[in-house]
């Protein structure tokens, strides 16, 4: 019997959508904590925090994809994640599970402009779509 590794991913709720983030490219999940802000920044970086001794630079999705800023809650996340050496947090509204994806499509590309062009695919389970981040687009930004 042979068996198909699939990718793990988190799932995460940012306002009404829901994204992914493969688990290998997450090194931590914290609770919402307090973040020093940081004069003159790109309006998406929201801060640095202090993560046991080391500066982390924190983004928010909610910001990036041009939705408008709520208050956080209780089931609001920093999740921190190692990209190109480096930690990064980004804020999220909820993190919902951790899951796999039977299949994965190509997102569209007539609406390759703006926010969907952070995604590397759309993950298709159960009947719902879920934009799986390209951490790249995502935190790399001019």
């Amino acid at each position: 019997m042979t068996t198909v590794q699939q990718d793990q991913y988190i799932e995460m709720t940012v306002g009404k959508e829901s994204y992914a983030i493969r688990i290998e490219e997450i090194h931590e999940i914290i609770k919402m904590q307090a973040i020093t802000d940081i004069p003159q920044s790109k309006h998406y970086v929201k801060g640095v925090i202090n993560l046991r001794g080391k500066v982390v630079p924190v983004v928010s999705l909610r910001s990036l994809f041009s939705l408008p800023d709520e208050a956080f809650t209780k089931n609001t996340r920093i999740v921190v994640v190692r990209h190109q050496e480096e930690s990064i947090g980004i804020i999220v509204d909820q993190v919902n599970k951790v899951t796999t994806y039977p299949e994965i499509g190509p997102p569209p590309e007539r609406v390759s402009v703006g926010s969907s062009a952070y995604f590397q695919g759309i993950g298709l389970c159960e009947g719902s779509l879920v934009g799986i981040l390209k951490l790249d687009d995502v935190l790399i930004r001019d």
